[in-house]
């Protein structure tokens, strides 16, 4: 028997498993077997294990605990000491084994029924899978709010996060935050499956379901738990100024400084569906603006954004998300929307904190594309020109878009041309038909003239 014949006889059984391994795995609710990497090994009994597995190419999100009846393990791939797994990067792949004749080989996984993903499974179902390449953030700090649970502090709790001027820092992952750690979160009447690892309370994570307030965004152990926190709780709408009402939107602006146990919260909530971000234990540097829908019951959180009080890069927008159940319904654009109106409002031009999620990042995408649009094709000409004229510093204004996305905006959409001499944006009739069909579709929009708000100059406080 030669190497690899040893090696692929290994294969056959999912004892000789370890953490690092590769080898394909049927993604849940799906036909497909993608390379996935194997995180964690738990036992369920002595007989049978359950593997965390990261599909490899794909969104974290898509993480799943799996069963042996989900693993192929004809082909899997070992990690080497290099750091390397066998067959990566070497050049060479592994002949296949030749299976005698009479040999029964191991069949085909079989197809099971799809595990039910509560609220939010359209936005997996279509959401892009492929990996952007980011920056990793920092170990975040959880709030230290009492709460009904005693909790063991984590290291990162121990240990407060220096002040920092951004809201990101780099960030290396363990095999703890790689794995998604709540079950199920209950907030109002949605109940909703997380994408990624968030430090709340390991006491809490260890329930099927951490229960929180959806007014204050305290959370709980049990329904119960929250029940009598609900009778005591006199919120019901986010702390902080309303600052714009149309219809059943409303703004809030909360001062990380403040209102320090909601905003805590809130970016603990948010750690649960963002990946590229992480928590700081000091929000005072931070405003807050959360956006609600309003009912006989309150005013519900749809989705936040977050941004510096004083940013030295020209950031409105250090992190942003709307929550699951409010996605693919606009809520997102309206979001970004709102925060350039109020780079407006300040006489700036602003820009989102980068890393982008790769979902924030299509957002914005559409948001730039579909705003510039919109400003070209209402250009007049002017004097003796029978063409339109427009600069990107003009569209920079009108907009208060930042000149690298305006630019980075109109090369992904092949708008401009070199033409004797000097450079010129030229929009072909599919263009403005696409563009008319999707703003077709943004029925809500901001509207400036509901937005009561006054720029503040932190520079000139003492105390932010």
């Amino acid at each position: 028997m030669d190497v690899d014949e040893a090696v692929q006889s290994i294969c056959d059984s999912t004892a000789s498993l370890t953490e690092g391994c590769r080898l394909p795995v049927r993604m849940t609710g799906t036909n497909d077997w993608p390379l996935a990497e194997i995180i964690s090994i738990k036992d369920l009994d002595e007989s049978k294990n359950v593997y965390y597995v990261h599909y490899v190419d794909f969104n974290k999100r898509l993480d799943e605990w799996v069963t042996e009846e989900y693993l192929d393990t004809r082909k899997v791939q070992f990690p080497r000491k290099d750091g390397l797994t066998t067959g990566q990067n070497t050049g060479v792949t592994t002949p296949k084994r030749v299976i005698p004749v009479g040999e029964r080989s191991r069949p085909a996984s079989p197809v099971l029924p799809p595990v039910e993903i509560v609220n939010g499974s359209a936005v997996l179902a279509a959401a892009l899978n492929k990996k952007i390449s980011r920056k990793r953030k920092a170990t975040s700090t959880e709030n230290e709010d009492s709460q009904d649970v005693p909790t063991t502090p984590t290291p990162a709790q121990t240990t407060p996060q220096p002040r920092q001027s951004g809201s990101m820092v780099t960030h290396h992952d363990d095999v703890v935050t790689r794995m998604k750690n709540v079950q199920l979160i209950e907030l109002g009447r949605h109940r909703i499956k997380p994408w990624y690892f968030a430090p709340y309370p390991q006491e809490l994570c260890q329930m099927p379901c951490i229960y929180i307030c959806e007014f204050c965004l305290k959370y709980r152990k049990s329904r119960k738990c929250l029940e009598r926190h609900i009778k005591k709780c006199n919120l019901r709408h986010p702390p902080g100024n309303e600052i714009y009402r149309k219809s059943t939107i409303s703004f809030f602006e909360i001062d990380g400084r403040k209102n320090k146990s909601y905003a805590q919260n809130l970016c603990l909530l948010a750690k649960l569906f963002l990946d590229h971000k992480t928590l700081y234990y000091d929000t005072d540097p931070f405003l807050f603006y959360v956006m609600t829908e309003y009912d006989s019951r309150g005013f519900h959180i749809v989705g936040y954004f977050s941004k510096e009080k004083e940013s030295t890069e020209d950031y409105n927008v250090a992190c942003i998300l709307t929550m699951p159940p409010y996605q693919r319904k606009g809520y997102g654009k309206l979001l970004i929307e709102f925060s350039y109106e109020l780079s407006k409002f300040e006489g700036k031009t602003g820009s989102p904190e980068k890393p982008l999620s790769d979902l924030g990042l299509l957002s914005y995408r559409s948001y730039w594309a579909q705003t510039i649009l919109e400003i070209l094709l209402i250009a007049k000409p002017t004097g003796d020109n029978d063409k339109p004229q427009i600069t990107i510093n003009e569209i920079c204004e009108l907009t208060s878009i930042k000149k690298e996305d305006v630019i980075s905006t109109l090369q992904i959409l092949n708008l401009i041309n070199y033409y004797k001499g000097q450079y010129i944006v030229c929009i072909n009739k599919e263009t403005i038909d696409q563009h008319k069909k999707a703003m077709e579709k943004r029925k809500i929009r901001i509207d400036s003239k509901c937005l009561h708000w006054t720029p503040k100059d932190w520079s000139k406080r003492s105390k932010c």
